[in-house]
């Protein structure tokens, strides 16, 4: 099973430092409901893992979640493409729970409940908690530089590491639809390498050893 793990605010839809509380406050990012689209064409299921402490703080109702969801379900449909789940944290940071990021409850719950190997799941987002929570999970991390991402953006491109904490082997890309690009890339030149290797005749077998000769007498 192909099964990539995405984030939501700042990696789908722009991102509010006051939350998105309703719908009409979720506005998906340019490229973005496409590019869930292409994975889906191409095979992939799509889950997100994402934090919702508006929730835990009484800012906004499981309703108002889920019409936010209803929203972005319809939108992407439009496009031809599908989330199979939404896995969330509604706890507030300050309650200690094993689920939000960046801790990997979350995407120990996809693992489990689609049986993956973490290490063959390709996860992406744009906060330092996507990437912690994602490699403590063993997934594969990727950073897209849109939402808190955007910061970095003049770093890297001055030739600049990533700050302390992200984690080794963290793969960078402009936003959701270049990561597609990449994983979509990936995948079609790991086929045709399998596909000449299948195709490829078999090595020549080894002319056999010559004996030895017994030495002659003077």
């Amino acid at each position: 099973m192909k099964l990539v793990i995405l984030d939501r605010d700042g990696t789908i839809n722009y991102d509010s430092a006051d939350f998105v509380k309703a719908e009409d406050e979720w506005v998906a990012m340019p490229g973005a409901l496409e590019a869930i689209a292409r994975l889906n064409h191409a095979g992939w299921h799509v889950v997100l893992a994402i934090n919702q402490p508006g929730l835990g703080r009484g800012l906004f109702e499981m309703a108002a979640l889920n019409r936010i969801h209803a929203k972005m379900h319809r939108l992407l449909a439009a496009q031809g493409g599908r989330i199979d789940a939404v896995f969330f944290c509604p706890h507030a940071p300050d309650e200690g729970c094993a689920c939000r990021k960046p801790k990997p409850g979350l995407f120990e719950q996809i693992r489990e409940r689609y049986g993956v190997e973490a290490k063959d799941v390709p996860a992406a987002g744009d906060g330092l908690r996507d990437a912690q929570a994602a490699a403590a999970a063993g997934c594969e991390v990727h950073l897209l530089l849109t939402g808190q991402g955007a910061a970095l953006r003049e770093p890297l491109a001055r030739g600049e590491p990533l700050p302390a904490g992200w984690p080794p082997g963290t793969r960078v890309h402009d936003d959701l639809a270049a990561f597609a690009t990449f994983l979509l890339a990936r995948e079609e030149e790991r086929q045709a390498a399998a596909a000449a290797a299948s195709n490829s005749p078999p090595s020549p077998a080894a002319p056999p050893a010559a004996s030895a000769m017994p030495a002659q007498a003077a």
